[in-house]
């Protein structure tokens, strides 16, 4: 469900064809929300049906622009305000960590080194996504940059968490 709201908000800051959409997409939201190309495409011809984008340029070779409607404005501010209405929170990762006692404790280091591993290698990830865009003193790259802030601390937390798991595991293997 969100990625329609990822598509609807970009859309709304600014409006674009498919291509410029998955381009934007691309250095922001799919940090957060990874999405393929059909996959976009296919949201925004459902944004389409619904009446919550419209098409307002149609290009060479068939090229759509959208812009949202004054619809999809409003739905994008419901969802935005009913946080509530949100999935529970689940992770994977963290239920793999819940049952690590059925391995042995090197099964489990490697896990957890691999998590660490993996933390870092987001965490580098995203410094270089940071420091490659040039920021705008406008509100769509200030709460972009917000949100790349949270993956920032995010990983750099969860790396800082699997090396403490890694070096419990270690004392409580001597």
């Amino acid at each position: 469900m969100s990625l329609r709201y990822a598509a609807l908000g970009l859309l709304a800051q600014q409006p674009g064809s498919g291509y410029d959409l998955l381009k934007r997409f691309d250095i922001s939201m799919a940090n957060v929300w990874p999405a393929t190309q059909s996959q976009l495409y296919g949201e925004l011809n459902k944004l389409a049906n619904a009446g919550l984008i419209e098409v307002t340029d149609v290009g060479p070779r068939g090229r759509k622009e959208y812009r949202v409607t004054d619809a999809g404005r409003e739905d994008l501010l419901r969802w935005m305000t009913n946080p509530q209405d949100d999935p529970p929170y689940r992770s994977a990762e963290l239920l793999r960590v819940f049952l690590l006692s059925e391995m042995t404790p090197e099964q489990a280091r490697a896990y957890m080194v691999s998590v660490a591993e993996h933390a870092e290698a987001e965490l580098h990830r995203y410094e270089q996504v940071r420091d490659a865009i040039c920021w705008d003193d406008n509100p769509a790259d200030f709460y972009g940059r917000a949100a790349l802030e949270f993956g920032l601390r995010i990983e750099a937390m969860e790396a800082d968490w699997a090396r403490w798991v890694i070096k419990e595991i270690d004392r409580r293997s001597h």
